[in-house]
């Protein structure tokens, strides 16, 4: 595996009355272990082609051949969208320690945001000469991309002859739908996404892929990393031994044991940041039905310790903790040992950055420990494409499988449609009042 994940500090003897006893721990681990072994039997049926699709390379040198005309004389592209539909790509893009190195272009931006005022700074601070479009929904019909790229069309076609068709693209299902109907009218190129997975399960498809390919991650290995924590999982069955099993029985168990209803993700990398963003959507939008579900916390680490953890450590104790970060011993610029000794921070002399992010991850955890907060680590030896591939199928995995223990179907999202529905009505009130 590419990464080890440690729950002992969610057992009773570490996380006292916090904890879970090993009978409680014990049942819940076998009934995730038979949610796993109904995934299996539905993957071999050919369903969830979100996680098989980790086992397929052949579309990338076609989804490559895509892009060609978005690498040729563009300096920035923004991907255009909200929510599934861009926050996997962004999370891939953090895996490239050093974005553009060697004069690799383009640079890419995530633009979910519909504020005036941040399309006012966007506008003016890009040459938009230079400047390419990938607009992805899943519906084709998503209010905010359609609204982002219809805004943004007068100022690309001002701003270049150059046809459009060489500097955006688009991507939705197949079907009639708003945003391929704007491609035809456009000339623009409208990839296929896959109508069979959800835009908070699109990582590994063309929709994470177009991006983490521009950025310059190497998909092959994300995909392989995927694939190998899914039939590490899958494999005769299910083994109650698999990461992602133990993670959805810990995590349910304490749900429903031990009354938790919040779940803190604390990274302690600054390239997973969006990572936190990615996870907080796929757990939310996929458990939070039917009076069920936890609220996801995004914290950062070391910045959140210092604004958070007081409340973690003392405050209610109604949260499980997961701590996610890569090897950073030994890594970044040293720090002055002579300068650490004249101002009396000799714990500080000969060390580099990263001893120090290592030393506070360790000792947030055993902070937690001693004061009987649940909590698990996720340790990966280094943070690159296979690793990170095997932590987001983990987490697909223990989501789905969470929704099996809790009785939710983790595929739909009814009050997020409810809420589209609203404004959508508001918008169409307001236009005929403005007519009448």
């Amino acid at each position: 595996m590419h990464y080890r994940q440690d729950i002992e500090g969610c057992l009773s003897d570490r996380a006292e009355g916090g904890g879970l006893a090993p009978r409680i721990f014990e049942s819940y681990l076998a009934r995730a272990n038979e949610a796993c072994k109904r995934l299996a039997g539905e993957i071999e049926a050919g369903g969830h082609r979100f996680l098989t699709i980790a086992r397929e390379q052949d579309d990338l040198a076609s989804i490559e051949e895509s892009l060609a005309p978005l690498r040729e004389g563009l300096d920035d592209i923004l991907f255009l969208g909200t929510g599934g539909s861009i926050l996997g790509g962004w999370a891939l893009q953090g895996l490239v320690a050093e974005p553009n190195e060697n004069g690799r272009k383009p640079k890419l931006h995530f633009v979910y945001s519909i504020d005036p005022d941040y399309w006012g700074k966007l506008l003016t601070s890009l040459d938009l000469s230079r400047t390419g479009v990938v607009a992805i929904s899943k519906s084709g019909g998503t209010a905010e991309t359609l609204a982002q790229v219809m805004a943004l069309l007068p100022y690309l076609k001002k701003a270049s002859p150059r046809p459009l068709r060489e500097r955006m693209l688009f991507v939705s299902e197949p079907g009639e739908r708003p945003l391929r109907k704007l491609a035809e009218i456009l000339g623009v190129p409208c990839l296929d996404h896959h109508p069979e997975i959800g835009g908070r399960y699109s990582v590994l498809s063309n929709v994470g892929v177009i991006p983490g390919l521009l950025a310059g991650v190497d998909m092959s290995a994300v995909r392989a990393g995927a694939a190998s924590c899914l039939e590490n999982c899958l494999q005769t069955g299910g083994s109650d031994q698999a990461a992602p099993i133990i993670g959805a029985a810990v995590t349910v168990a304490l749900t429903l044991q031990r009354r938790v209803s919040q779940v803190v993700m604390m990274n302690y990398n600054d390239r997973l940041t969006a990572f936190g963003h990615w996870y907080r959507q796929l757990w939310s939008e996929s458990l939070g039905k039917d009076g069920q579900g936890t609220t996801p916390i995004r914290a950062m680490g070391p910045l959140d310790q210092h604004s958070q953890l007081q409340l973690y450590l003392d405050g209610p104790r109604d949260k499980f903790f997961t701590l996610l970060f890569a090897d950073e011993v030994n890594r970044g610029p040293e720090i002055d040992s002579d300068l650490a000794v004249k101002i009396k921070a000799d714990y500080l002399a000969g060390h580099c950055l990263g001893d120090l992010l290592a030393a506070e991850a360790m000792a947030t955890a055993e902070s937690l420990q001693a004061n009987g907060r649940p909590f698990r680590s996720i340790h990966m030896e280094k943070l690159d494409e296979e690793s990170f591939g095997a932590v987001l199928m983990h987490f697909f995995l223990e989501t789905v499988i969470s929704a099996d223990l809790l009785s939710v179907n983790p595929f739909d999202q009814p009050a997020v449609e409810d809420s589209k529905r609203r404004a959508r009505e508001y918008l169409a009130k307001k236009r005929s009042k403005e007519a009448n």
